[in-house]
């Protein structure tokens, strides 16, 4: 099975870069895509950061990019690495460009409306960017949703994809070790949930995670009983607190994001208020 890192990097929320992405993986068979999400890329700053990450994990590279010197900076880069980095939009700008006599109004996310919905997604993405992996516990209860799981049950995949439809979400690892700070237990405002998936899939992406860095796989981090034992302890954690549990052992991200989004939507309809998606996307 061929195996690879694809970066995709947007000015704007990504929602478009993923969508092609996506359409164009479908094509193939047999492949193994590690997805590196980089959204609202709009200083020189924020991509040396993304390059850091890029460097470590050498692959293909996607981008939206309107601003000339910053997709400029981000094409030397990647050719110094010989990495390929691709415009996926260019094609199709340079031919309405031809047809309508035009040139293209290079401004970053022009395709969004620049409503009350917009703000509120950029606010979503700021916010769950900033409290993944239990980062900034102190502001959890302004969030909207938190998920809680062992290390690489999803959690940050999950979390950036309900950000790009407006949720603002937080994630908790739980480790055995190191019990989650006592506040996660009396949240009010966000919905908790917790995801599990089975010990012998969770081996297997821990696995090639350490492969992926060049790091040794003989740890108990993929040992199958201490495995067992975190997916345990984290099982009763959710059932302790009464937290919704989802599997996420056979699902996409997308699958997991829509059942958390139903949750999100019966626990609004319970308490009384209206509509099936409350958010404002």
């Amino acid at each position: 099975m061929a195996r690879f890192h694809l970066h995709l990097l947007s000015d704007s929320t990504g929602e478009t870069l993923e969508m092609i992405a996506k359409a164009a993986l479908a094509q193939f068979d047999d492949t193994e895509v590690v997805r590196h999400f980089w959204p609202m890329v709009r200083s020189q700053q924020h991509l040396d950061r993304i390059m850091g990450e890029i460097a470590a994990n050498p692959g293909l590279v996607f981008f939206t990019l309107v601003n000339d010197e910053t997709r400029g900076k981000l094409e030397a880069r990647c050719q110094v690495l010989g990495l390929p980095a691709i415009a996926v939009l260019d094609g199709v700008t340079d031919a309405l460009e031809d047809l309508l006599g035009q040139e293209a109004k290079g401004r970053p996310g022009r395709q969004h409306r620049l409503d009350e919905a917009y703000f509120a997604r950029v606010d979503a993405i700021q916010f769950t960017i900033a409290h993944d992996d239990g980062i900034g516990w102190e502001n959890w209860e302004e969030a909207d949703i938190v998920l809680a799981g062992v290390s690489r049950s999803s959690k940050t995949p999950t979390s950036i994809y309900l950000a790009n439809r407006g949720y603002k979400v937080a994630n908790i690892p739980i480790v055995v070790e190191s019990p989650p700070p006592s506040l996660l237990y009396d949240l009010k405002r966000p919905l908790v949930v917790g995801l599990t998936t089975a010990p012998e899939r969770l081996i297997q992406i821990r696995r090639n995670r350490l492969l992926s860095l060049s790091q040794s796989p003989d740890t108990d981090y993929v040992d199958q009983d201490k495995v067992e034992t975190e997916l345990k302890y984290a099982r009763r954690m959710f059932a302790d607190n009464s937290w919704p549990v989802i599997d996420v052992t056979r699902r996409s991200i997308e699958e997991t994001a829509a059942a958390v989004i139903n949750l999100y939507n019966e626990r609004h309809a319970a308490s009384g208020q209206s509509g099936s998606d409350p958010r404002p996307i």
